[in-house]
């Protein structure tokens, strides 16, 4: 059953820390007005923007919650969440309410005293718009802004809510719903703009961010970031300058470069800073087949938020080839480097170095890697370029190891900076991958379109391991000297650190933990019962001070050995805060296990096994993961009944399951095409039931 549970009787109106009011049946006032995130400081107990203030440095000035007192820390709610699916969100909490998205879209307004649940918005969006999401039908936060809540649902729609009674106020499309665009991002609003990126480069579509005007959500401007086909004519003189670093005709491929996540504002420069993402495909030499730099892909571009007007770009891995995307957490602050004081912008994006750049300008003022980084030996400050090694790009049918990996040294994870401490915490990855070329490569319209022969197995030798070194940690960085300071071991996902000398970060575990922001001590940690990868927040109601979590089971797996039967979480997805003295617990429940079954007893042909394969990481790793193992969402296919049931082609060409995401792919398969993945996920499911 979904339920909120109290952590205090009193459920009368709330006393806010900036001096406004509200009751527990809804806001009494706007949760926005124009200048509150811009002042966000003046109102250390709310959280109004996605990383709290518009420089996204998730850092919290209570510190109520502190070093000497962690320990007493105890849940003060909970609620339960009523999808299954992953869950990214970073909550606002906004005159004594939180605003948290779901997969899809989804919104949830609670009281953030009791959790009690306040309304809830369903966008629903169609079952299909599964298809053109790459990595979950995720949503990691919402907006809000003078009384209305803000939210990019999957399926391109951009939503005004009505704060108080959640009730839709407008919605305007974004994206072309002809092309496999979505929208995964949380959106941003300055001076009344909403601005909004969407996804779906692995796809094949044109990258861009917009404006829509929060009272109306008429469109104010639009920036693409990679260019279109010349012979139309080019937007602005930056698509012009950009269309320079193509050849070949990219148009035609889409071009990528999907503003999916990260960005940050500077309300006295009055500079918009997005980051854009990889390339259609992944593959540099298949889609700018004669080179080039192929702007503004990887990228952090500086834009007018008024205007979208373009003023300087940064790239960060010029011909991207390897899903080295810099949608990663964007953070601005003023550092003393040299004796002087700078306006900086950070970043540690995939691509494993961590960047400086003067915030003004765009210019690099310092790189240096902070995980494992093979692809380039550094980045040239003269030129801002990465020098790269030889040899670190595929060619033909001659497989390359590459660190990082498509899962970066740090992925969407979102980082922290603390002021108090001048350092950075980054969810750090030490990752590879072994890129080959698809010889046969032809554009797949509406799936995954890489340019890499995904279905290769990931067999490494062991002088590439990582010896003495986890694999996943929590980093401190000095972003001044370029150095680690220390690391907490251990898988997380996104941080928060406060003025109590805490970082807090949600673990794949199960965990939400606390650290000592000057050592990596570990100096709290609740066992939660489900994955904690979305960004925590730290608020209070009158005096007293909070922090929280979504949580949610998933993400894909890039994991290269052989996987037994996937591992579940004994909880289901949902919010917990955390007090001091607060006494709940959480409700002793599981989830039931996809049951096992021994795979079918027949003799696999291994030249059908191998074509299946190859289509199957082509139209199916999306959704079901690398070699069938699902992904503690999507069922994990090596112990489906539909292997031999009788039923797979119902499921895969008639589109039987289609109710729950699982539509027909007749339009670009065969039968034929069909029974040769069936026979590779049987050949999957004997070897699983080898390795146990």
């Amino acid at each position: 059953m979904r339920c909120a549970k109290l952590a205090a009787a009193s459920t009368v109106a709330l006393l806010i820390a900036a001096g406004g009011c509200s009751s527990d049946n809804g806001p009494t006032r706007p949760p926005e007005t124009v200048n509150r995130i811009a002042a966000a400081d003046r109102e250390p107990g709310s959280w109004l923007s996605h990383g709290r203030t518009y420089s996204e440095q998730r850092f919290s000035p209570l510190s109520q919650i502190n070093l000497d007192n962690v320990e007493r820390l105890g849940l003060a709610w909970y609620y339960d969440l009523d999808d299954h699916n992953v869950v990214e969100a970073t909550p606002l909490i906004v005159d004594g309410f939180m605003y948290v998205s779901g997969p899809m879209g989804k919104v949830y307004a609670l009281n953030a005293r009791s959790g009690e649940e306040a309304w809830v918005f369903n966008p629903k969006v169609p079952a299909e718009t599964l298809l053109a999401a790459c990595c979950q039908p995720v949503n990691r936060g919402v907006a809000a802004w003078e009384g209305k809540i803000f939210v990019g649902a999957l399926d391109g729609r951009l939503i005004a809510l009505d704060a108080k009674s959640g009730e839709q106020l407008w919605a305007s499309v974004t994206t072309d719903q002809t092309q496999p665009y979505t929208i995964t991002g949380a959106p941003r609003v300055i001076n009344g703009n909403v601005i909004i990126g969407n996804a779906g480069a692995e796809y094949g579509v044109r990258g861009y961010v917009s404006a829509y005007a929060a009272d109306s959500g008429e469109l104010v401007w639009r920036f693409y970031t990679v260019p279109g086909n010349p012979e139309l004519g080019f937007e602005n003189a930056a698509m012009r300058m950009a269309a320079e670093t193509w050849t070949g005709n990219w148009w035609e491929l889409g071009g990528g470069g999907t503003v999916w996540d990260a960005m940050a504002y500077d309300p006295e420069l009055d500079l918009l800073y997005v980051g854009t993402g990889n390339g259609t495909p992944w593959n540099h030499s298949v889609r700018s087949p004669e080179g080039g730099d192929n702007l503004f892909l990887s990228s952090i571009v500086a834009l007018r938020p008024s205007t979208g007007a373009y003023v300087w770009h940064y790239q960060t891995t010029p011909a991207e080839s390897w899903d080295y995307t810099a949608t990663q957490s964007i953070i601005l602050a003023d550092l003393e480097i040299e004796g002087a004081v700078r306006k900086v912008l950070m970043q540690a994006p995939k691509n494993g170095f961590f960047y400086v750049l003067d915030r003004i300008t765009g210019k690099v003022i310092s790189a240096q890697p902070f995980s494992e980084v093979t692809w380039a030996s550094h980045v040239d400050l003269e030129t801002g370029r990465p020098v790269e090694q030889p040899d670190m790009r595929a060619r033909g049918d001659v497989q390359v190891i590459v660190k990082p990996g498509p899962s970066g040294a740090h992925n969407w994870d979102p980082m922290a900076f603390s002021p108090i401490t001048g350092l950075a915490y980054i969810p750090t990855l030490n990752s590879r991958f072994i890129y080959q070329d698809d010889t046969d490569y032809q554009v797949a319209q509406g799936f995954w379109n890489l340019g890499y022969d995904l279905s290769i197995r990931m067999q490494f030798p062991a002088d590439t391991r990582s010896e003495g070194r986890s694999r996943s940690y929590l980093l401190a960085w000095d972003p001044v000297n370029q150095r680690e300071v220390w690391r907490a071991d251990g898988s997380g996902g996104g941080l928060l650190a406060t003025a109590g000398g805490l970082v807090f970060r949600g673990t794949r575990s199960g965990h939400f933990s606390a650290y000592d922001a000057a050592s990596g001590r570990e100096a709290w940690s609740a066992d939660v019962g489900n994955r904690g990868i979305a960004g925590p927040v730290a608020y209070q109601i009158g005096e007293q001070q909070f922090v929280a979590i979504a949580l949610g089971r998933g993400a894909a797996t890039q994991s290269t050995r052989p996987v037994p039967h996937p591992n579940r979480l004994p909880h289901g997805n949902r919010v917990v805060a955390f007090k001091l003295g607060g006494t709940l617990s959480l409700p002793d429940e599981t989830v039931p296990q996809q049951p096992l079954r021994a795979p079918p007893n027949v003799t696999v042909n291994p030249a059908t096994a191998a074509k299946g394969r190859f289509v199957y990481h082509r139209f199916c790793f999306g959704c079901h993961g690398r070699e069938a193992r699902g992904n503690k969402i999507q069922p994990d296919l090596r112990y489906s009944d539909y292997l031999d049931n009788g039923r797979w082609q119902d499921v895969v060409m008639d589109g039987a399951l289609a109710g729950g995401g699982m539509v027909s792919f007749k339009e670009v398969i065969s039968p034929e095409i069909s029974e040769s993945i069936r026979w590779y996920v049987i050949l999957e499911a004997q070897n699983a039931a080898t390795a146990n």
